[in-house]
Order: structure tokens, then C-alpha cells, then sequence
């Protein structure tokens, strides 16, 4: 009888959570670089001078932090990544830090989890 990981018609489930994960995390990088080049495109057909007009602190502000959620999404869109690649080499869902297995339940939550539990908290710790 051919192993599990020898003969796949189909992804896995880590696979398909983890392929899923990153499409989510694509269309949701897309959506805030049309909403960045709006408000960019918004921006240019005013005569708002950030430093001096009262919108303009709206307007940096904005940009601000849509860059900023784009810059997270692409972290996580990495993280992805790096987890589909443990996938691959057969060390999915084992800490990478201390090499015990992450429990089903954080792997359902954060598919992309590269830490167990105890692990995260400390990595979490001052």
C-alpha cells in the first residue's frame, strides 16, 4: 500500500488550508493596492496641501496606513509561504523552535503557525 505523502491526487489538507489561507490574504492585498491608488488618485485631483489643508493629515494618514496593512499582508502571504515549503520537506505542524508537535487546534487557527503554543508565548515575552 503506497504512503499518504507518495501519491497525491489531490493536496493535503495543510495544503488546501494553506493554499486557501494565501488567496484570502492575496485578494485582500489587492483590494488595499486598488483602495492605496484611489485615494493617491483622490489626492491628486485636489489642490490639498497636506502640511497646510485640514484633509491633508486625513490623507497622509490614510495612505500611512494602508502601506502599513499591505506591508503586514505580504508578511503574512510569506509566512504562507515558509509553512507550504515545511509542507514539502515533511516538518509541518512540528515547532520549529523545539521541535515538538503544534496541536491540530493552533494549526486550524493559524495554519501558517511555525511555533507550538508554549514557544510562541515565550517568543511573545520580553
Amino acid at each position: 500500500m503506497p504512503s499518504p505523502s507518495s501519491d497525491r491526487p489531490s493536496p493535503d489538507p495543510p495544503d488546501a488550508a494553506l493554499q486557501e489561507e494565501r488567496r484570502v490574504l492575496q485578494r485582500r492585498l489587492a483590494g488595499l493596492a486598488s483602495e492605496f491608488d484611489d485615494t493617491v488618485a483622490a489626492s491628486l485631483d485636489s489642490n490639498a496641501d497636506d502640511e497646510h489643508d485640514p484633509e491633508g493629515a486625513t490623507i497622509a494618514f490614510e495612505r500611512s496606513q494602508l502601506s502599513s496593512m499591505s506591508r503586514q499582508l505580504l508578511q503574512r502571504i510569506a509566512e504562507v509561504d515558509v509553512a507550504l515549503t515545511r509542507v514539502d520537506a515533511g516538518t509541518y505542524g512540528v515547532c520549529t523552535a523545539c521541535g515538538q508537535p503544534i496541536a491540530p487546534g493552533r494549526l486550524r487557527a493559524r495554519p501558517a503557525a511555525a511555533l507550538c503554543i508554549d514557544c510562541a508565548i515565550r517568543a511573545d515575552r520580553p
